[in-house]
Parts: C-alpha cells; sequence; structure tokens
C-alpha cells in the first residue's frame, strides 16, 4: 500500500500499547544499493524501536545485516522523515525494551522461541546530518 500509493497510505504513529509502521531504508551491503522495508516500532523517548525478525523464521533480515554494516539509513513515520544510527540494545535496556514488546504482543517470547538466535531489538537513534 505504502509503494502503490506513494507513501499516502501504509504507515500510522504507535497508539497507547500498540505498535506503529515505519519505512526504512538501508544501503545493501553488497550492492551499496538503497533497499526499503516496512517495520513495526514504537517510539522510547526520541529513539524508535524495532525487532529483528525474520517472520520468526531463523535468517536475520537483510535490512538488519545491512545495517550492521552501515548503521545509517532513513526513516519515514507518520510525521515525516528521520535520519537514524542504528544499534542493537544489549543488557538492561534490551530487557526493558522487551518487556515494552512484550505489553504490545503478549505471545512474543513464545514466537521468538522459534529462533535458534536471540532475536535483536533494534534501537533507531536519530542523528543530524544532511541527506546525501
Amino acid at each position: 500500500m505504502y509503494r502503490i500509493t506513494g507513501g499516502r497510505v501504509g504507515l500510522w504513529r504507535p497508539k497507547p500499547r500498540g505498535w506503529g509502521t515505519l519505512h526504512l531504508t538501508t544501503i545493501g551491503r553488497r550492492t551499496g544499493h538503497e533497499r526499503a522495508v516496512i517495520l513495526g516500532y514504537f517510539e522510547d523517548g526520541p529513539n524508535l524501536v524495532t525487532m529483528a525478525m525474520n517472520g520468526w523464521a531463523d535468517p536475520e533480515p537483510s535490512w538488519w545485516l545491512n545495517l550492521q554494516a552501515q548503521p545509517d539509513a532513513v526513516v519515514v513515520v507518520r510525521d515525516g522523515l528521520r535520519l537514524v544510527h542504528a544499534r542493537a540494545a544489549h543488557g538492561d535496556e534490551r530487557s526493558r525494551l522487551w518487556s515494552k514488546w512484550r505489553e504490545i504482543d503478549a505471545g512474543l517470547d513464545d514466537l521468538a522461541a522459534l529462533r535458534s538466535s536471540e532475536t535483536a531489538v533494534v534501537v533507531l537513534e536519530p542523528r543530524s546530518a544532511q541527506i546525501p
């Protein structure tokens, strides 16, 4: 819907105890070309938080592999464009953010158990830089 409508439909802000959708553009780690995906997220202060899942299958999603190679990216949310820097949450921060996801989706732990490795909680932090 997002692509077909030129971005007019398909993105929404998170609701209380719910997630929103964002449009993430990364740089392909092998090709150097832009790659785009729609992801669910919630806000944690100025940060956007998502999970690196591939339909709960084992392989890491390509967008997450791309961000690990080049963590600077562009996000479009309902309110507009944001420049972000991606990183994985660790330790207490990961536990806290995972708990917030669990409040949104009560079946989260059961779904995550389908994977053989831990699902990365990805923090998209604001950055200030010019868009190339």
